[in-house]
Order: C-alpha cells, then sequence, then structure tokens
C-alpha cells in the first residue's frame, strides 16, 4: 500500500506514460501535474474543438487527483479521484479505466 502522495503520482502517472505514443500529446510533465489531450480535431454536435482533454495526474494537498474525461462512463462515477492510498486493486482499477477511456477515445475517433 502506498501512503506518499508524490510516490501515488509518480506510480499513475508511470501507467499513463505510454499513452502518449498512442496519439495523444504531453502538455505538462511536471514533478506534480501530468496530463494527456487529444489535438484532433473533433467535432461534438454542433461545437468543434481543436483539442480534446483525455487525462491528468495531479500531486496536490498530499494527495493525487486524477481526472478524466470519460468519468462516469468508464469509473462508474465522478471524473475526478482523489487518492490517498493506492494499493494493487485500485492501481488496476486506474489502469483498466484509462484502457477503456483510450477505447472510447478511439471508437469516437477522437484520437
Amino acid at each position: 500500500m502506498k501512503t506518499d502522495f508524490i510516490e501515488i503520482f509518480q506510480t499513475i502517472r508511470a501507467a499513463m506514460q505510454p499513452y502518449a505514443t498512442l496519439g495523444f500529446t504531453n502538455r505538462e510533465n511536471s514533478d506534480t501535474t501530468y496530463d494527456l489531450w487529444s489535438d484532433k480535431n473533433i467535432k461534438t454536435g454542433p461545437d468543434q474543438r481543436s483539442e480534446t482533454f483525455f487525462a491528468s495526474i495531479t500531486a496536490a494537498h498530499h494527495e493525487a487527483i486524477l481526472k478524466t474525461n470519460f468519468g462516469a462512463e468508464v469509473l462508474k462515477g465522478a471524473p475526478v479521484l482523489k487518492i490517498k492510498e493506492l494499493d494493487e486493486g485500485l492501481m488496476n482499477q486506474i489502469e483498466e479505466a484509462l484502457a477503456v477511456g483510450y477505447r472510447l477515445f478511439k471508437e469516437k475517433e477522437w484520437v
């Protein structure tokens, strides 16, 4: 069980980094923040966007905060997780959520 928020951040960031080679752009990669975006032009309803947020992890206030753009559909809850303890089970759920989120983005041709 990991309880150090920097170690939790680093573990989750390591799981997110391979997605940067699958069509996502990393905008911020610091000691406390890592994020992924799609730069593909997409149309959602009447709007056209040139970028779409995928996920980010931030180490802040003695916790790691994972934000996603696929929350309720994939995480079965809010698109923001505040993580104070990370065990193997939760890490597996996060990795699966990232994989399912990626497949969702691929289906919608957002990446």
